[in-house]
């Protein structure tokens, strides 16, 4: 019976990134782009699955994986987050640099383009705080406070930005996979803040005896 679920969970997160990279795959939109634009757009929709994973990480939903283990492999993630928004960003401003300097001015016409640009920031600036923040000295909480923040802007400008996005993505399997990403991002966000909320007290008075 546990094996049936940890099978059948996995499966879901298998289709929920696999499904939208497939249905992509057979647009025919693609035929008249370039092979730069196309691995641009495929990293951009992996990006995607990589943020509905990061949650279900660090909340301990993926099952396999002790929370240390969940933990490392969701630095991976990260790591792995920023490759493929720099290969997306970078394939979009060899076919189109002006769009793109448009696009980081935030002074494109496109109405999905500030809200891509500022979860690419946010991820860069997650990035940044993650790999320094032994030697800038942050405090565990200062570091929970500025991940959750940025964290939010990144679920929330990706989806958004997805969404206003009409390319080669399917309109249905995305529309789930954004709706997977908001969902899991607020039940574990939500599961965090609780479990903190109920560890206080339990500090509180360990400190007072």
């Amino acid at each position: 019976m546990r094996l049936a679920r940890v099978t059948l969970i996995w499966a879901a997160l298998a289709a929920a990134v696999g499904v939208p990279l497939a249905l992509a795959a057979a647009s025919p939109l693609l035929a008249w782009r370039d092979p730069v634009y196309i691995l641009a757009c495929f990293a951009g929709i992996i990006a995607l699955g990589l943020v509905l994973v990061q949650p279900l990480l660090i909340g301990g939903y993926l099952p396999g994986l002790p929370a240390y283990r969940g933990r490392r492999v969701h630095q991976w993630i990260g790591g792995a987050l920023v490759v493929t928004l720099v290969v997306h960003v970078a394939g979009l401003w060899i076919t189109s640099p002006p769009d793109m300097i448009d696009a980081l001015l935030f002074s494109s016409p496109t109405p999905f383009s500030p809200f891509g640009v500022t979860a690419m920031w946010a991820i860069f600036a997650v990035a940044l705080l993650a790999a320094l923040r032994r030697r800038w000295g942050l405090r565990p909480r200062t570091w929970r406070i500025a991940h959750m923040s940025l964290a939010v802007v990144i679920v929330g400008g990706s989806v958004i930005h997805s969404m206003l996005v009409e390319g080669t993505m399917e309109t249905v399997s995305k529309a789930t996979l954004c709706t997977l990403v908001l969902g899991a991002a607020i039940v574990v966000m939500a599961d965090l803040l609780t479990w903190r909320k109920r560890a206080t007290p339990r500090r509180e008075s360990t400190a007072r005896r």
